[in-house]
């Protein structure tokens, strides 16, 4: 049966509402949230976290969460007799779906204040939680957080791709995670692939029809979306009609000379490199406009510029990378533009170098 809980804190629909005034913003949002479900809210007001563009606001039925959160039931084969672990701001899709999923599955579910490591502390056993790869990194990290996400049979992890360190210590562990493909228009995922040592490769949830366009960018029609066909900015490959694998955004794809060169896959490849030669440091590549080949590959290093990272990112990048692929130039800045999520600004970083 549902039931929100924050330490002391209990509400149901049986239950009397708390006195929010005394709780933090984060518990105020989820209460208020789940407060409305109970009386029939047909509509709420959701904002993006303009990862891909400015924030903006949208407005998602009811409909449209009950959809996302009963395909994601029946993609998992979901009871009542879930624990469920909301460790993501319900001001955003991700947390908020977490209480909607509880609400829908009639599932009890414990609110924790989103921070690095939201497993620290806890003694509970939960059975489904979602984190962004920055929390799951945090909670590997921990040998107490760490036995007990290897205890959550299931894991979603979406916000942002997961590095390729962390997937491969996932699959080491044995930990069952997917990774999550969606975004706030879409309710949340529309797609999970499973961590494992192969590429990612998406299966879309039941009821979502998924294919490409000219230019092969994914579109979406599901109940979630309200049926409208979505077209997004993801170039993708399909593997059939309800699977595929991600290339990266069409609008970040760099034009070299007429070669076409997706930064996100090669983020990927070069990890490695820049975990060891620039540890802790954030990272991306993106195109800079060039008057011989149109574009240019150039590579962006959040962190103070030294020169034996430079020295080793030169020579280490030639080793990895192909003739064409290699960044023309390496740039340091002291630090990126985030997103509220904590995704990386990268339209906005370019912007104030």
């Amino acid at each position: 049966m549902f039931q929100l809980r924050y330490q002391s804190y209990h509400f149901s629909k049986s239950q009397p509402l708390p006195n929010l005034e005394v709780l933090p913003e984060f518990v105020q949002v989820a209460f208020a949230f789940c407060r409305d479900w109970f009386d029939g809210q047909e509509t709420f007001t959701q904002q993006t976290s303009g990862s891909t563009g400015a924030p903006k606001l949208q407005v998602l039925t009811r409909a449209q969460l009950e959809a996302s959160a009963a395909a994601t039931g029946a993609f998992f084969g979901t009871t009542t007799n879930e624990q469920l672990l909301c460790c993501l701001n319900p001001s955003y899709i991700a947390g908020k779906m977490m209480l909607v999923r509880a609400l829908v599955w009639d599932c009890p579910i414990t609110l924790v204040e989103p921070s690095s490591n939201p497993l620290l502390g806890l003694e509970e056993q939960f059975s489904f939680v979602a984190l962004v790869p920055l929390q799951v990194e945090a909670c590997l990290a921990e040998e107490k957080s760490r036995i007990l996400l290897q205890s959550i049979p299931h894991v979603l992890i979406g916000g942002a791709a997961l590095p390729q360190k962390t997937q491969q210590r996932l699959v080491q562990l044995g930990i069952r995670a997917w990774q999550s493909f969606g975004m706030t228009e879409t309710v949340s995922h529309i797609a999970l692939a499973p961590i494992e040592a192969s590429e990612l490769v998406y299966q879309a949830l039941p009821g979502v029809t998924i294919g490409i366009n000219e230019q092969q960018c994914l579109w979406i029609q599901s109940p979630m979306s309200g049926s409208e066909k979505i077209q997004t900015n993801d170039l993708i490959e399909l593997r059939s009609k309800n699977t595929f694998s991600w290339l990266g955004r069409a609008d970040f794809v760099v034009n070299s000379g007429g070669i076409k060169l997706f930064p996100e896959q090669l983020e990927r490849r070069i990890a490695p490199l820049l975990d060891e030669a620039c540890p802790g440091c954030a990272y991306f590549l993106f195109g800079e406009k060039d008057n011989r080949l149109g574009e240019q590959l150039v590579l962006y290093v959040e962190g103070i510029e030294a020169e034996n990272k430079r020295l080793a990112l030169e020579a280490g990048l030639g080793q990895i990378l192909g003739k064409y692929e290699v960044p023309k130039k390496i740039y340091f800045k002291d630090s990126f533009a985030y997103t509220p999520t904590r995704k990386i600004n990268r339209h906005a970083t370019i912007t104030s170098l």
